[in-house]
């Protein structure tokens, strides 16, 4: 897909798949707005890599744990430049059950997970004045569709954000499209912890090719218009287990 002066801001865009995804708009000719939260060195390669493609790209830091910080990250990012798409990918995953789930932990999540990218959908919708579709594009997580006892404050953020997508898609039509994409096994844990059991319980067997989260989202961000309110899973099937 073709992003050739289009300007997407990516969250969480400095590290793992966020990287790969900021790389990949960069690929396709858009322009990236990278924001990180601790990561200053991380998101400034990926400004580095990006601007080596002949793009434009910045960094911009925000702490999502305080979440009005995200409207400030829309304002500032939209004084670089007039955005035409958001890509919702930060987020925190801890591996907690309703027993260690404390209070802080529970709210930490909604904050980061669910209420940031809700404040920078909002400021996005208000902001936009494109004459194409603005698009919006939510990452999720195969557990957001299919909610168990593991992982509860994450996976009910996530849920939340499957439910925001779909409600968003109705309320911003037809001047932006809002969709989702719902991992499962992309990359190995960043803690290196024992993965072996993960692959056991996905139908395609392995972990997936970061290129299939990529064009995914280029897809959603340059393809058709009359796209909105879908969540596509690039889990390997991991869903329908």
């Amino acid at each position: 897909m073709n992003l050739e002066g289009k300007t997407i801001l990516i969250t969480g865009g400095a590290r793992r798949v966020g990287r790969a995804l900021a790389l990949a708009v960069g690929k396709a000719g858009g322009n990236v707005v990278v924001h990180h939260s601790q990561s200053p060195r991380e998101a400034d390669q990926v400004v580095s890599e990006v601007q080596r493609m002949g793009r434009k790209a910045w960094a911009l830091q925000a702490d999502f744990s305080a979440p009005r910080q995200a409207v400030d990250l829309m304002e500032a990012a939209w004084r670089l430049s007039p955005l035409d798409g958001l890509v919702n990918n930060a987020a925190i995953f801890e591996p907690l059950g309703w027993q260690e789930s404390s209070l802080e932990a529970w709210q930490r999540h909604l904050d980061i997970n669910l209420t940031a990218p809700f404040l920078l959908c909002q400021a996005f919708a208000r902001m936009f004045k494109g004459d194409q579709a603005g698009r919006i594009v939510n990452i999720l997580d195969w557990r957001a569709l299919r909610p168990g006892a593991d992982h509860l404050p994450y996976t009910i953020s996530k849920a939340g954000l499957a439910a925001l997508t779909r409600s968003l898609a109705e309320a911003l039509a037809p001047r932006i499209c809002v969709n989702g994409i719902a991992l499962g096994a992309i990359l190995p844990p960043a803690d290196g912890a024992d993965s072996a059991g993960i692959l056991a319980q996905v139908p395609a067997r392995r972990w997936a090719m970061i290129e299939e989260v990529t064009d995914t989202l280029l897809f959603l961000l340059g393809g058709p218009e009359y796209i909105t309110g879908e969540v596509i899973h690039v889990d390997g099937g991991r869903h329908i287990i």
